[in-house]
């Protein structure tokens, strides 16, 4: 990592979210990455939830896809943070 803090559970998510997407579209990893202009491993990085990506790589991915953003992060959520507690994510089980 590089160092920034990555929420697990998000980047797990995503990754399950864009494993599906990529299945469905009957696209192998390296196909997916060179449609998005990645390369192949940042693809399985990223379906490994190994790697939380950023938003234009989220949107390279959805487009490639051909589905929208929303969809490959379903069941993610933003807790506004309070002044009792930090901001967080909420991610919905299964």
């Amino acid at each position: 990592m590089d160092g920034r803090r990555v929420d697990r559970q998000a980047a797990e998510r995503i990754g399950r979210n864009v494993f599906m997407a990529r299945r469905r579209a009957g696209f192998s990893q390296e196909e997916l990455g060179t449609l998005a202009g990645l390369h192949r491993t940042e693809v399985g990085m990223v379906e490994k939830g190994e790697r939380l990506p950023r938003v234009d790589t989220l949107l390279k991915l959805a487009a490639s896809l051909a589905v929208p953003v929303g969809e490959l992060v379903a069941g993610i959520e933003w807790i506004v943070p309070a002044p009792s507690r930090p901001g967080t994510f909420a991610v919905a089980k299964g």
